[in-house]
């Protein structure tokens, strides 16, 4: 029994210690799933580049890709459109699977003919909506984007705003966002993930 004894208390003292790590470790993850239920996007009433009325709802059924710019943009706009047209060269017939999005937060100079006119340069499958400023503002603030115009000289204008893009499932649930700036290999990969999905 004298040497039994230590081993069952040093057992007893393992189990403790474990049931003591695994709350530790159930704490430290339940910020983490508070912060995944933050929901990201929403409806809006916007205009096409052919001036046609569309909401959200013109977004379900496939997966979507949103992004938030504007077309007077002097680099990370053209940079981020420009890498969404050759991934989704890249995926190919994949590609026709997704809607991809970029909404105008510059809803004074971006008129849809502004915005066809721009969107020229880029994949034909990629599609562009703005709208009034309160329209606008209605759709940022349900995406979660930020946006600021702000006063150069001369009396014009710049917009500063997010530059994340935005991934949602074919339901319209937040899927993750793509970072300003991520590598195109890893590009192509999320979107491949999204267009392939079930």
């Amino acid at each position: 029994m004298s040497r039994r004894l230590p081993i069952l208390i040093g057992l007893a003292a393992l189990a403790v210690a474990l049931m003591g790590a695994i709350a530790f470790v159930q704490l430290r993850q339940a910020p983490v799933a508070t912060v995944a239920a933050v929901d990201i996007g929403g409806s809006f009433q916007l205009l096409d580049t052919q001036g046609r009325a569309v909401t959200e709802k013109a977004l379900l059924g496939k997966p979507s890709v949103v992004f938030f710019g504007f077309t007077y943009c002097p680099e990370v706009c053209p940079t981020t459109l420009t890498e969404l047209s050759a991934a989704m060269k890249a995926l190919g017939r994949d590609a026709d699977k997704l809607n991809v999005v970029i909404v105008s937060v510059d809803p004074e100079r971006d008129t849809p003919e502004q915005m066809k006119l721009y969107l020229s340069s880029f994949d034909p499958r990629i599609q562009g909506f703005t709208g009034t400023p309160e329209a606008i503002a209605q759709a940022a603030k349900a995406y979660r984007v930020f946006y600021k115009k702000v006063p150069l000289e001369g009396g014009r204008y710049t917009v500063d705003h997010s530059s994340a893009i935005y991934l949602f499932d074919r339901k319209g649930r937040f899927v993750e966002p793509i970072g300003y700036g991520t590598p195109h290999e890893r590009v192509v990969a999320q979107l491949k993930k999204l267009a392939t999905q079930g």
